[in-house]
Formats: structure tokens, C-alpha cells, sequence
């Protein structure tokens, strides 16, 4: 995607196309950054106003106006981001389809993994045991599409994404935790290490 110069006429056009097209509108790689640095650089310019005479007062507060307006913008692009987001998480659950994520930035393919594998988790822990004749059964562990909160910032393992290219029952990692059980076209977020090895062993494929 060409990259965009970050103003508050672009941001108003993002959000526009996002609010009148059905589909996630994509967004350059740099998005989250290059908004922050806007905003940065807006507030710089406020602070210059307002550090000078009174006959900036009236500039100071239209920089002030806009900084907000900018902010309710982002607030309504990721809340509409986030919903369309959703609905394809429960679609693919539902359906066992995977759908386009590469037009997701990093976060939001996270926000959509972690959806679906929940989903997916609750409707074989509760749906499937129950027309099986079981009693409803969760297991939160076999979710890993997040870091565990405890970890220190150093202490993070890196993840990689990936889908399934067959079914792969529960196993227990490199790491010595538990994993799975996985349909044929799942994706999941799982320790490189772990990922590398379905990887070799032809079960998954990475998704960039």
C-alpha cells in the first residue's frame, strides 16, 4: 500500500471509508506509529502556542479543538476496525473458513486469532461435549494466542502465526506446555520454537 502522509484531512477519509464500505479497509503498516507521531507533533505545537503571547490564544485553542477532533476520529476507526474484526473471527469460527487477514495490521490479527481460538474452544467445550452426551468442559490453557500477562517485557517469546494444514490432537510443546487440539485451517499464535516444528513437519504454514 502507498504510503500516506498522516493529516487530519486523511485520518477524516480513512474513517469515511471504513464507515461506507462493508469490508476492513487496509491501513499502511506504519499506521499506529505515524498517527502517534502526529499527534506528538501536534501537541508540540500547542505547547509552542500556549508558552507565547496572548495573540496566539485563539490559535492555541483551535490546535486544542483539532487534537480532540483527531482522537474522536481514531476512537470511531478502531471501534468500526474492531467490530468488522469480530464478525470475521465468528464467521471463520462458525463456518471453519478462514477469512483475508492480510489487510489486518499486527494487532488487529492478534485481536482476531485470539477471538476465533476462543470461540472455537467454548463451541467444542460446550456444543460438541453436548451432542456427544458430555457434560460442558473448558480448558482456558489450550488458548495461546496471548503471552502469558506475568512475563517481564525481556521475558516474552517471540510468536509466529500460523494455520493448520491438517487436524493436530493436544500435544505438549518444546516448552512443556499444552497445545491444541487443532482443526485443518485454524490458526494460532504459538512460541516460534513450537510454530517452527509444524512448520518442518508440514502440519502448519506461516501466515504473514
Amino acid at each position: 500500500m502507498t504510503e500516506i502522509v498522516i493529516t487530519y484531512e486523511t485520518l477524516y477519509e480513512i474513517l469515511r471509508r471504513e464507515k461506507f464500505r462493508q469490508e476492513l479497509q487496509q491501513l499502511s503498516k506504519t499506521f499506529f506509529e505515524d498517527v502517534l507521531k502526529y499527534i506528538q507533533e501536534k501537541q508540540i505545537i500547542l505547547e509552542s502556542q500556549k508558552s507565547k503571547d496572548s495573540i496566539f490564544s485563539n490559535e492555541s485553542e483551535k490546535t486544542q479543538k483539532q487534537i480532540e477532533s483527531i482522537k474522536k476520529i481514531l476512537k470511531e476507526l478502531y471501534q468500526r476496525r474492531e467490530s468488522k474484526i469480530i464478525q470475521l473471527a465468528l464467521f471463520s469460527s462458525r463456518l471453519h473458513k478462514q477469512e483475508n487477514i492480510t489487510v489486518m495490521l499486527p494487532e488487529e490479527k492478534q485481536l482476531y486469532t485470539t477471538i476465533k481460538d476462543t470461540l472455537n474452544l467454548f463451541r467444542k467445550g460446550v456444543l460438541y461435549n453436548l451432542l456427544s452426551n458430555q457434560i460442558p468442559e473448558i480448558s482456558i490453557n489450550s488458548i495461546n494466542t496471548t503471552e502469558p500477562k506475568t512475563l517481564k517485557a525481556e521475558e516474552k517469546v517471540s510468536t509466529k502465526l500460523i494455520k493448520f494444514n491438517h487436524p493436530v490432537p493436544k500435544f505438549i510443546g518444546t516448552d512443556s506446555n499444552t497445545y491444541g487440539p487443532f482443526d485443518q485451517e485454524d490458526i494460532g499464535n504459538l512460541p516460534q520454537e513450537v510454530a517452527n516444528l509444524l512448520i518442518k513437519t508440514e502440519r502448519a504454514q506461516e501466515l504473514k
